[in-house]
């Protein structure tokens, strides 16, 4: 009977235990769907990497790819602001994704706020983990392209 008391209480705590965490565990709600501009707006880039056509490393410091480098403070306003690694300004302007999230657009302007340039470029992936976009040296020959890696940075925006 002693033991049949142990048994019976043991079931009961490991069933009342079971309940309780199944119960009391908050269920993460699914993560809200983002934009694919909410997606590039929503943490500060670091180019982390690059690769070119043949899937291989790419220095940062390659005259193929080093105009790409750096830190990217995309607003959900619209507006950017770009430095390079060492935190020197690089450009600033307006941005924006195309819906289906395949190409960023920037329009870079000087301090008056007369445009630039103005740069399309093709999205590879766009997550929250990772931003990268591709570029062509020559516009014409789609088979040479160089994709420039981003990746999320807690790294504040220079002032």
């Amino acid at each position: 009977m002693k033991n049949l008391k142990k048994v019976t209480a043991a079931l009961l705590l490991a069933v009342c235990s079971t309940f309780f965490f199944s119960c009391s565990k908050d269920k993460d709600p699914e993560p809200k769907q983002l934009t694919p501009g909410e997606t590039l707006a929503s943490t500060p880039w670091e180019t982390t990497n690059a690769k070119n056509n043949k899937g291989e490393n790419v220095a940062l410091n390659d005259a193929n790819v080093s105009n790409f480098v750096g830190f990217a403070y995309f607003k959900t306003g619209g507006t950017f602001t770009m430095y390079n690694l060492d935190n020197s300004p690089k450009m600033h302007g307006d941005w924006s994704v195309s819906a289906d999230g395949k190409t960023r657009t920037i329009v870079a302007k000087n301090d008056v706020g007369a445009v630039l340039f103005t740069r399309v470029v093709d999205i590879t992936v766009l997550t929250r983990q990772e931003f990268t976009y591709r570029i062509y040296p020559n516009s014409n020959d789609k088979t040479v392209y160089f994709d420039i890696i981003h990746t999320p940075t807690t790294h504040t925006e220079p002032k």
